[in-house]
């Protein structure tokens, strides 16, 4: 990675403060200094690392590319510095690392809920919520939940995660916490689960999921881009983020295709981790600032 963002005293202080002051990160994720959802161009730029806490530390070729959560919060810090990056999806874990790093003023939080699918597990569709709960992301300030919905019709396991999604889309807008739903028609395959991107299964899930709880006021979407993104779009009225992938792809078609979508109606911007945190060159500033670019462009030419 070109840059360092967080030094070694950096990091001795966040172990120091876990090992003498744990109450410290709390009160310093409830008095981070705050903002509003949107901004001006009502657009978001969210950057994602809430994949180590489901046993997903694959990028590429590499399958412990994540492992080192010391390189993983430089790469984090390098990307929310930069102009144009609203926020982080994270688990507890990570929010509260960068907390405690002083990362977080002025950004969007946004909260990981249901980590219990892990990948590869026998268990992995029955997703249990094992994180976040919305009644703890209104205590320290979240301004965002995020659940995933893989619905697989021959596994058992997709009617308790269902079950517990509707429970936490109520919650959330009892709580008038945004949150995010982020929904796949899966299924097995050779012993691992494979998300159907075909533009019809999109669109099915985003059926399945937006009738999720008994009031969707508060329901955004998290979606792949995937072929005849007007489709997909024209399936929901709900505010939607666009999801990155394995930055194992194509970064040029990669962005050509977010480029697109962006200008999409209902599309209010991204939410990239691996693609844009580990990109094949290295350098995460530079891929940050030209997803970020196209983020911001989209808003400039939408108005």
């Amino acid at each position: 990675m070109t840059g360092i963002t967080l030094s070694a005293d950096d990091f001795s202080r966040l172990r120091d403060l876990r090992a003498s002051a744990p109450h410290e990160i709390a009160s310093r994720l409830r008095n981070r200094r705050r903002r509003d959802l949107l901004g001006v161009d009502g657009k978001l730029f969210i950057v994602a690392a809430d994949h180590p806490a489901r046993g997903a530390l694959a990028v590429g070729s590499d399958p412990m590319a994540m492992a080192d959560r010391y390189d993983l919060l430089d790469r984090l810090a390098t990307a929310l510095k930069r102009p144009g990056v609203d926020g982080v999806l994270g688990t507890p874990d990570i929010i509260d690392d960068l907390a405690a790093l002083g990362l977080l003023d002025d950004k969007i939080v946004v909260g990981s809920m249901n980590r219990g699918g892990l990948r590869g597990a026998t268990f992995e569709m029955d997703d249990r919520y094992g994180a976040y709960t919305v009644d703890e992301l209104a205590a320290i300030g979240a301004d965002f939940a995020k659940t995933l919905i893989r619905i697989n019709l021959d596994d058992a396991g997709t009617a308790p995660t269902l079950q517990a999604t509707a429970d936490a889309v109520t919650a959330a807008a009892r709580a008038r916490l945004p949150i995010m739903l982020e929904p796949f028609l899966s299924r097995w395959k050779d012993g691992h689960i494979v998300n159907d991107l075909s533009t019809d299964a999109v669109i099915a899930s985003i059926a399945i999921a937006a009738g999720l709880g008994a009031s969707s006021a508060y329901t955004w979407m998290k979606l792949p881009v995937v072929e005849d993104m007007e489709r997909v779009m024209a399936a929901t009225t709900m505010p939607t983020l666009l999801l990155g992938g394995d930055s194992g792809a194509d970064p040029d078609q990669t962005f050509a295709a977010w480029e697109d979508a962006l200008t999409l109606p209902g599309v209010r911007g991204l939410t990239v981790g691996r693609t844009l945190l580990y990109p094949p060159d290295g350098d995460v500033a530079s891929a940050v600032d030209a997803a970020a670019g196209l983020v911001r462009g989209a808003a400039a030419s939408i108005r």
